[in-house]
């Protein structure tokens, strides 16, 4: 049997009989649990009712956190001229158009989100095998192939998170650091979940959200009520 540190131990009898809480109790005692010597992330994780292999049942979305999510987040821009000139006005890290789509061929993916302006779309699209399975391909549902650049990338850099269902119809994000003030994370974690539940698709029947967890980086997990958290 696998035997656990002091920190560990004391964390998961902390948790120990403890579920289905409200938003503000389970952000507490995340963040009361989030003891690492770095600033932990605090991570949402929803189990939702859809079977994602039907295009009527994806689960997919943006959502501006209140209070950002702590991370620095690195932009790549696909554009030219004028547009060029927009992004690094506004921040991008990485603009460029043929010589980018080149290097990220070559390996070199230091970004966190992908912009493009939909001019630049047929350059991008020779990147789908390598962008898509990182979730970085641009994407017009969630605002990374629009004219307005600006705005893409300060709304990005100011906080902005992307959410998708993955196989088994899990939508999973940081909401967060520990060092977060309690309230301000109850926000974003309130925020996120207002998200998804507006994102249900057509084709979802039954229980949408079916289970609502929260952690940290190095944590255990609490369960939130579901109809409580949505309604919250």
């Amino acid at each position: 049997m696998a035997k656990f540190g002091k920190r560990t131990r004391a964390a998961r009898e902390a948790v120990a009989g403890k579920a289905n809480l409200s938003v503000a109790d389970a952000v507490a005692l995340v963040k009361a649990n989030a003891t690492s010597k770095f600033d932990e992330t605090i991570e949402i994780a929803l189990n939702l009712g859809v079977d994602t292999r039907h295009a009527d049942q994806m689960v997919r979305g943006v959502v501006g956190l209140p209070n950002g999510t702590g991370k620095t987040m690195r932009v790549a821009v696909f554009a030219r001229g004028p547009k060029a000139d927009e992004a690094k006005a506004a921040g991008a890290d990485v603009i460029g158009a043929e010589d980018l789509m080149e290097a990220i061929q070559g390996g070199t993916i230091d970004f966190d989100r992908c912009i493009a302006t939909p001019d630049m779309m047929p350059v991008v699209g020779r990147l789908g095998k390598i962008l898509g399975p990182r979730n970085l391909m641009p994407n017009p549902k969630v605002g990374t192939v629009t004219m307005d650049v600006k705005a893409a990338v300060e709304a990005a850099k100011g906080g902005e998170v992307q959410f998708k269902a993955e196989k088994g119809g899990v939508v999973h994000a940081g909401v967060g650091k520990a060092s977060f003030d309690a309230a301000k994370l109850a926000e974003n974690v309130s925020a996120f979940i207002d998200a998804v539940a507006k994102a249900r698709p057509s084709g979802a029947k039954g229980a949408y959200m079916k289970k609502i967890v929260l952690s940290s980086t190095m944590g255990p997990s609490v369960t939130l009520d579901v109809d409580g958290a949505v309604s919250e």
